[in-house]
């Protein structure tokens, strides 16, 4: 009986296709078009009726004839359109859904418990405000807690002003007293706007200062000093300067854009960790703790306290911190990580994870990368649970450098290498279980590389599940970058074998099978 029932089951890949297939039909809105279609049948019957319908009724003379078809035919009009303005049907046919609002801010809506008013003054001349218009009033029908107002902001300047809006394109949100002025034509701002909304309390994300980590406070783009026409991240890059504003701006603004609050902390005064920090994130320091700084960490986390710990290769970690982090279950090796098979581009330095291990700050996440990382593993620690969460591929080796050579003499075992750690629980049996992140690189999420492929999401995921919001619903902030196609050094020889290779040589071996053939 079991083999019968299982014969029935269909295999994995094939029920994913008919997902794949399905996911698009599971989408659209059924009800809608059904009265878009019954409204489409009426209006043909109606036309078909006008046919058959002889210039005068029997009963009637010529004019109330003509006169009681035309009032019969505009009132089945009017009824139809008034069918078919209620019951609206949106169909986009772009490949990319440019007219449809995102998944994620339809998932906002549609989970809105309380009412939500949007005033919305866009400037008519701008066609991408009148497509956010058109998307707001999409989202206005997926939940009657979504109130949206369309205003012309050229034709009605004193209602602007009243808002305190000064400029085109303002979205004024409101939950009862509450207020957020959202400037923006994406929709994804809007449901951003929303969740701040929704938040009951103020989240703070508190950033290490005083040992030369990366700042928050600094200009949004690849701040580096150029001492060549170009330069790469590898061991041929060992001689770019880093600018003093390199850092975190990007993430800073991410932060705020999610409602969250970023705010710099220092150790050096011994002073206790604030209690409202609800995530403490060290990225890249550069000088060695004391111990008295390494126990206001640990106080920290022995209060429930989190922390996000990004360290570079080139970072020697100080017994104190060292210990502290084995206390948590995890050990920070030396050596910086080399994958010939998943990286990015062509540096073998710099790897690509697009499989993650089974945690809450990974789900969903799409490709990432890691510009120079050192491993990372696992301790034995009572009371701690430790997750990996990104590893590189098993042809992967550690070198002890930057500049150590590839070769395979040099390279050493090949195995998969731990670049990222999530651990939680109780420090030397606390009270309050902590939650901790580490990572073997921090370029990742600075502002060179944080809004490339999936490393945003990785990051804000990770301090998502940091501050115990992983069940909130997640919308990845716009970050204003270049579009661009990335590959993995995998996909690329894939694609050389192909194009440059396979193709060519098929129409060779097919030319010269018909010169052949021909002779």
């Amino acid at each position: 009986m079991s083999d019968q029932q299982g014969s029935n089951d269909l295999p994995a890949e094939d029920t994913s296709f008919l997902h794949n297939l399905l996911e698009p039909l599971q989408s659209l809105d059924w009800i809608n078009l059904s009265w878009l279609a019954g409204v489409v049948f009426a209006l043909v019957v109606l036309f078909a009726a006008g046919l058959k319908v002889p210039a005068r009724l029997a009963f009637t003379s010529r004019i109330a004839s003509a006169t009681l078809v035309a009032v019969a035919a505009v009132a089945v009009t009017i009824l139809a359109n008034v069918a078919l303005f209620r019951h609206d049907a949106h169909l986009d046919l772009t490949h990319e859904k440019s007219f449809t609002p995102s998944a994620e801010s339809r998932e906002v809506v549609r989970r809105l418990s309380r009412r939500i008013e949007v005033v919305y003054f866009y400037q008519k001349q701008n066609q991408a405000a009148r497509a956010l218009g058109a998307m707001l009033r999409q989202l206005e029908r997926l939940n009657g807690n979504f109130s949206v107002q369309l205003i012309d902001a050229d034709q009605n300047p004193a209602l602007a002003s009243s808002q305190g809006v000064r400029t085109y394109n303002s979205a004024v949100l409101r939950l009862d007293e509450r207020r957020v002025e959202v400037i923006t034509t994406d929709d994804r701002e809007i449901a951003l706007g929303v969740l701040r909304l929704l938040r009951t309390r103020e989240i703070v994300i508190c950033f290490a200062s005083g040992h030369g980590q990366y700042d928050i406070d600094n200009f949004e783009f690849h701040t580096h000093f150029e001492g060549a026409h170009n330069h790469s991240h590898d061991a041929s890059g060992t001689g770019v300067v880093l600018m003093e504003q390199h850092g975190l701006g990007r993430l800073r603004r991410a932060i705020e854009k999610l409602g969250l609050v970023a705010r710099k902390v220092s150790f050096a005064t011994g002073q206790p960790i604030p209690d409202d920090c609800a995530a403490m994130v060290e990225a890249n320091p550069r000088t060695p703790y004391s111990s008295g700084e390494t126990d206001v960490l640990r106080r920290y986390l022995e209060r429930g306290g989190s922390a996000m710990f990004l360290i570079e290769p080139d970072y020697t970690l100080d017994e104190s911190i060292a210990a502290l982090l084995a206390s948590a279950g995890i050990a920070v090796r030396d050596g910086v990580i080399v994958d010939p098979t998943e990286h990015y581009f062509t540096d073998e330095q710099m790897i690509a994870v697009s499989r993650y291990g089974s945690h809450p700050a990974t789900r969903g996440l799409a490709l990432s990368f890691y510009p120079g990382a050192r491993p990372l593993e696992v301790l034995p620690a009572p009371g701690v649970k430790v997750t990996p969460l990104a590893a590189s591929s098993a042809d992967s080796y550690v070198i002890a450098n930057r500049l150590g050579e590839r070769t395979k003499a040099n390279s050493g075992p090949r195995a998969s290498q731990i670049i990222s750690l999530a651990a939680e629980g109780r420090l030397h049996g606390s009270a309050a279980a902590f939650r901790m992140i580490v990572a073997g690189d921090a370029d990742f999420a600075s502002n060179s590389f944080f809004p490339y492929l999936a490393n945003s999401d990785a990051v804000l995921a990770g301090l998502a599940w940091l501050t115990r919001e992983e069940r909130a619903p997640a919308i990845k902030p716009p970050v204003e970058v270049l579009p661009t196609v990335s590959l993995t050094g995998e996909q690329m020889r894939g694609i050389f074998l192909v194009t440059v290779l396979l193709i060519p040589g098929l129409i060779a071996f097919a030319g010269s099978a018909m010169w052949w053939w021909r002779r």
